[in-house]
């Protein structure tokens, strides 16, 4: 029978805390404490996430309310392209962290995290036939090394069994950053930035996303599958703010 023995001395501290996170399966991020179900969060980091418990049914947009609609007044005065949008968590705290960290500082085991937990997140029964990211301009991708995007679609196909698009659509024009951008500004600098390069053979797809703003950037890629012949469209982000 194989026991743990415990190293004492000027580095025993040091080894032993080194030994145990290597016997860990999982690990949180946010707290280096032990992760639950093979997830790299504890289960009380976990619980502090804030949910979108209750939001627009078409654009996730978190309401303070209950509604007689389900809809928020922007999709009821100007309603967009896509069908629904599934954003279990608000950008803010710890979720914004995971977000930010992957896209800044490449902390690629944050895409993990957030496709394993976006993917727990959906209910639904009638899933859509393939999981597009939203691409980069392939200048802003050799600047970021990768696309947050695709790697957290990577996590979320192989759980639903759902095959990933990642080159049906690309940014053929490289438009400034949206942060800081006013709403109306957001719309004109991704307008015409995205194309498709070959015909369309599914009829429902999912657009995925890590965070979802204004929203302008998801509903231009969303008009140019509309255009395609597509009929439904979902839009699949980690967090809404």
């Amino acid at each position: 029978m194989s026991r743990t023995v415990a190293f004492n001395g000027k580095y025993g501290p040091l080894v032993n805390y080194a030994r145990k996170i290597l016997n860990r399966s999982s690990m949180c991020i946010l707290c280096d404490d032990d992760g639950i179900e093979g997830k790299d969060i504890c289960k009380f980091c976990f619980q502090q996430l804030l949910r979108n418990k209750q939001s627009c049914y078409q654009c996730g947009y978190p309401l303070k309310s209950k509604r007689l609609s389900p809809l928020c007044g922007t999709c009821l005065s100007n309603p967009p392209d896509f069908n629904t949008t599934h954003a279990p968590f608000i950008y803010q705290g710890a979720i914004g962290y995971l977000i930010t960290q992957l896209k800044f500082n490449q902390t690629y085991k944050n895409a993990r995290l957030l496709g394993q937990i976006f993917a727990d997140s959906l209910t639904k029964t009638s899933l859509p036939q393939c999981i597009i990211p939203v691409p980069l301009h392939k200048k802003r991708y050799r600047q970021r090394g990768f696309n947050q995007s695709l790697e957290i679609a990577k996590t979320v196909g192989k759980q639903l069994h759902i095959p990933i698009e990642s080159k049906l659509c690309i940014r053929h024009r490289n438009t400034p950053h949206q942060i800081g951008l006013p709403k109306h500004k957001r719309h004109e600098n991704v307008k015409n930035a995205f194309s498709l390069v070959k015909q369309i053979n599914y009829t429902h797809i999912a657009i995925l996303d890590d965070v979802m703003t204004t929203g302008s950037t998801l509903r231009e890629i969303t008009r140019i599958f509309k255009k395609a012949g597509v009929s439904t469209i979902e839009l699949w982000v980690c967090a809404r703010a």
